[in-house]
């Protein structure tokens, strides 16, 4: 599974001669994308993922065989829309009796990956490490992807959509709030103030939060709201 660019078509038939399946991203030419638009909207099939968000799960699928340049045999080619784009996205495969459903399920969670790699970009800076000493950079990335962890866990618990939502999100959202915090001798309460994301939060049961805490013997920390 791979971008358009990895590779040329005589090298597609290198792989598909021995005995290895492929699905790659196929350019998006003016020609090309005409043709499709030419095809009768009977031909597209609507099909159902699991690995996008929720408004992207069930888009259309054209699937065709199609030739082209330096490939001796017929390709499989899937065009879909309803991912995001503006345009229909374009998959060339050999696997023919794979499900169309099953090819952009898996291919979409190729760009899941992608995006999270975008996100880890993004809002932890994971392309500006801080330090020029190989040890510290080895701490950085590790930190980094420490709390990407952290932040993908809180995606999960929180559910409700929120299972994709980017880490700038969360901790705009739920991560970066007004609270009072009180350390007693048996345990950190933490009250979070009023907010319009706390019922996500109430709902993931973060209100009945009573965990101890590893490097502070005998107290727990405690979560409540206003």
């Amino acid at each position: 599974m791979f971008d358009s660019r990895l590779t040329t078509h005589a090298n597609l038939a290198r792989i598909d001669a021995m005995g290895i399946d492929f699905l790659t991203l196929r350019r998006r030419s003016g020609s090309l994308l005409d043709a499709i638009a030419a095809c009768p909207e009977s031909d597209w099939k609507q099909v159902r993922l699991t690995n996008v968000g929720r408004i992207y799960r069930t888009p259309m699928v054209l699937d065709r065989r199609v030739r082209i340049s330096g490939y001796p045999d017929d390709v499989r080619q899937l065009a879909v829309r309803g991912l995001g784009h503006e345009r229909p996205t374009l998959l060339l495969t050999n696997q023919m009796r794979t499900s169309a459903s099953q090819l952009v399920d898996r291919y979409a969670r190729r760009m899941v990956i992608e995006n999270a790699i975008a996100d880890a970009i993004d809002f932890f800076h994971m392309d500006a490490l801080s330090a020029a000493v190989p040890m510290k950079i080895d701490l950085d990335l590790q930190l980094t992807l420490m709390a990407s962890g952290l932040y993908r866990l809180l995606a999960v618990r929180l559910g409700n959509g929120k299972q994709n939502a980017k880490s700038r999100t969360l901790f705009r959202n739920f991560v970066k709030a007004p609270a009072d915090v009180t350390i007693n001798d048996d345990g950190i309460d933490v009250r979070l103030g009023r907010r319009a994301n706390n019922p996500f939060l109430l709902n993931a049961s973060y209100d009945e939060t009573d965990v101890a805490v590893p490097w502070l013997e005998n107290r727990r920390l405690r979560i409540s709201f206003l």
